[in-house]
């Protein structure tokens, strides 16, 4: 791939405009929520989840939530789609309590996270997160972090370990090892494993596009239930998160991630090297543990086939029960204990 595709022509004095009215939607509608969300679902959201920290990093003005004390050991932990950082609102306290100093930024496209310039191309093939990432610790001032993720999340800390993996302290990765690539997308899976994977190729048509863009509260709903089949959500847990869905970048990112994964559009020619290494399905090294909940809907490998693509010391563990995809959020206990034990290895 030599040139980015846009998902579609961008418009640049729509770009103005909605990076004016960026400041007014972070200060208004974000802050006005997390009052809301807090009297719906009293003392279930800590403070620091809805006073959030803004700091440019990057091509982005990044915004994330930080507990525990500032000397502690940083722990980064990424969320997934269509979620938010509120899938670490009951994992941080526990880790700050440890003492360890926990940061949990919304990724770009979501939430009050947005771009510095109209101008920058709304990229979103898989380095580019973790180059997101690699520049948030950067303007933190953390040269290493303990990394943690789920769906995207697990993506952006795989590939943050096996590309930089000395700024990486050890990992824990929900559904264990995500890296892909273009090439190897373009291979034909079975049959239900396809079926599986439906929504991908909805995005690829533009009748798609348009209908994420309109519906995007039902189809994300829809993605919750049917990640995560048995986790009993309810209103208030999703109207919480779906706030970061107004993203005005949000629906340009989701449909550009799923049509570079399916390599129906390209990415940026600058990002081609690491593409390139990541091709290659690296080796991570780092001290890892897996996690995999029993009841997880979503499409996903078996521990067993990606267990070999961790050299350090590792560990993989299957939460039974009602567990699903959004594993931080469901067992948050459970997602803590093992950020808590790989920390200690």
């Amino acid at each position: 791939m030599t040139d980015y595709t846009p998902v579609e022509p961008i418009n640049k004095n729509r770009r103005k405009l909605i990076l004016s009215a960026t400041a007014a939607l972070a200060a208004s509608q974000f802050m006005t929520f997390g009052n809301s969300a807090k009297a719906a679902i009293a003392g279930t959201i800590p403070d620091a989840f809805t006073a959030l920290h803004t700091v440019t990093a990057g091509d982005l003005k990044i915004a994330y939530a930080e507990m525990g004390p500032k000397d502690g050991r940083p722990v980064l932990l990424v969320h997934g789609w269509p979620y938010d950082i509120f899938s670490f609102a009951e994992v941080a306290p526990k880790l700050a309590a440890a003492g360890y100093r926990v940061i949990v930024p919304y990724l770009r496209g979501y939430g009050p996270t947005t771009f510095v310039s109209p101008e920058t191309i709304r990229n979103a093939q898989q380095s580019i997160f973790a180059v997101d990432m690699i520049a948030l610790m950067d303007a933190l001032g953390i040269a290493k972090a303990i990394v943690g993720g789920f769906d995207w999340g697990a993506r952006t800390v795989n590939i943050m370990a096996a590309l930089w993996p000395e700024r990486c302290e050890a990992m824990v990765s929900v559904s264990g090892y995500l890296i892909g690539s273009q090439a190897g997308n373009q291979k034909p899976l079975p049959p239900k494993a396809e079926l599986a994977w439906w929504y991908q190729f909805y995005f690829a048509t533009e009748r798609g596009r348009i209908g994420y863009e309109t519906n995007l509260e039902d189809f994300n709903r829809l993605i919750w239930k049917l990640a995560s089949p048995q986790w009993d959500f309810d209103d208030a847990t999703f109207a919480r998160t779906a706030k970061s869905f107004e993203n005005p970048d949000y629906a340009e990112i989701v449909i550009h991630n799923y049509r570079w994964r399916l390599g129906t559009v390209s990415g940026e020619a600058k990002y081609d090297a690491l593409e390139a290494k990541l091709a290659t399905m690296p080796v991570i090294d780092i001290p890892t543990i897996t996690l995999e909940g029993a009841a997880n809907g979503a499409p996903h490998p078996a521990p067993e086939v990606y267990a070999k693509k961790f050299s350090g010391k590792y560990r993989h563990r299957t939460l039974g029960g009602r567990i699903g995809h959004n594993l931080p959020q469901e067992a948050p206990g459970d997602f803590a204990d093992a950020i808590l034990e790989v920390a200690s290895w």
